[in-house]
């Protein structure tokens, strides 16, 4: 532990004291606190499956910086590379077109076998596996439509599709001791306006009844449903709506998820987590950040990440939400996108758990002056003190030294690759 460090808290554990707040129990706290970790940042959503495949459905990256991941082995390297850079512990978010076989398995027909790498090297770095089928840049998704295509056949396909990510699904679960959440996001919509708005969400929610109609345990697997406002190729209308989705997440007892790109850019996830979960069980969050629409960006340490770390520990709904990212830039190093944005993500949710407990009693006798006061204090209170002990007592770099670790991998390794 470096002198100056352990200095430093020591004058911030002082601080936060004299505010009501523990320091200690707040580190404990957060080390309970997994994050999933989003496989896609690290080869750009093309997956092993057919990585020259266009990619389609509303997804799009930009920018063509060196060092790609182009196998699996290299993306795992290049996770472990970021991991290493991140305390706390984590999960991994994987696609179905991750895959690995030595011959082409058409999505309907996925094994939980093709993933057992990701599940070996899970098993090792004690890692938790969440999942998601792929229902885009594939033949059968080129016209925007899959679970509420009119083609029974197209339609059946997607459906078989998501069952066997079910089944993939539980494995992780069951294999790792630690229950997948398995998301269902499809890029279904109109670029124009349509004239039946209602047929399709009735054959997008019998379908979706079709795939969760097999048992499965919780100790192992969970469903997860994610609406969205628009989307390329689907600008005038959605199936699968917010609306759509937090009305079936409700009815069926499944996970909503909410992204934080998903929505209009005046509305803010933040605000929307304490009434859905009046209603819905479990949310999964994809935490990302919209620059004029859904362009997941990295990241930031801004003021919406912040305000949904908030809302988590100030509800207390920790234990009820799952905090995953969603984002791909291809314009910077890969790795460090990773890194910038999962550190941002925990040092919100600490600065959430440094927060003065009396905020709550001050707010409730109404004194809001004594709230405000408190509140633009704690803006300045020596939070990066106790971050860079958390940093320093788990073993991974003190504030940016991370980044010459990464430099140096990328002028080593991801240089190397053509």
């Amino acid at each position: 532990m470096s002198r100056s460090v352990q200095t430093a808290y020591d004058l911030a554990r002082e601080s936060f004291a004299a505010l009501g707040v523990d320091t200690e129990a707040a580190l404990a706290r957060l080390d309970r606190i997994p994050i999933s970790m989003h496989c896609w940042q690290g080869d750009d959503v093309r997956g092993f499956e057919s990585p020259t495949t266009p990619l389609t459905g509303g997804i799009q990256t930009s920018g063509n910086y060196p060092g790609r991941a182009r196998t699996a082995s290299e993306l795992r390297a290049d996770l472990e590379m970021a991991m290493a850079q991140i305390p706390g512990p984590k999960r991994l978010n994987l696609h179905a077109i991750y895959l690995e076989s030595d011959r082409p398995v058409d999505r309907d027909a996925i094994l939980p076998q093709h993933f057992q790498g990701w599940v070996d090297w899970a098993g090792k770095l004690k890692l938790g596996l969440d999942f998601n089928p792929s229902c885009f840049s594939h033949r059968l998704s080129e016209d925007n439509l899959t679970l509420s295509h009119p083609d029974p056949a197209i339609r059946r396909f997607w459906i078989d599709h998501c069952k066997a990510c079910r089944r993939i699904s539980a494995h992780f679960g069951q294999s790792l001791g630690s229950p997948s959440v398995m998301n269902i996001w499809v890029p279904d919509g109109s670029k124009d306006l349509p004239v039946d708005r209602f047929t399709p969400r009735q054959r997008l929610m019998e379908a979706l009844d079709d795939i969760i109609a097999e048992p499965l345990s919780p100790a192992f697997h969970r469903d997860a449903v994610e609406g969205k406002l628009f989307g390329i190729g689907a600008e005038s209308y959605t199936v699968g709506s917010n609306e759509f989705y937090l009305a079936y997440a409700t009815s069926r007892k499944v996970m909503l998820c909410l992204d934080a790109g998903h929505f209009h850019p005046t509305e803010v996830v933040s605000d929307k987590l304490s009434a859905v979960l009046m209603f819905v069980d479990q949310v999964l969050l994809h935490v990302s950040r919209p620059v004029r629409w859904d362009s997941d960006h990295v990241v930031l340490l801004d003021d919406e990440t912040q305000a949904i770390a908030n809302e988590l520990v100030r509800g207390d709904v920790l234990s009820r939400v799952t905090i995953g990212l969603d984002y791909f830039d291809a314009s910077i190093n890969r790795i460090a996108a990773w890194v910038i944005g999962m550190r941002n993500m925990r040092k919100a949710l600490l600065r959430a758990l440094l927060e003065a407990p009396r905020l709550r009693e001050i707010e409730l006798r109404g004194d809001f002056s004594s709230r405000l006061a408190l509140l633009e204090e704690q803006k300045s209170a020596p939070w990066a003190a106790v971050w860079d002990f958390y940093c320093d007592s788990r073993g991974v770099p003190v504030g940016g030294a991370w980044l010459d670790r990464v430099k140096s991998h990328e002028k080593d390794v991801l240089e190397q690759r053509k």
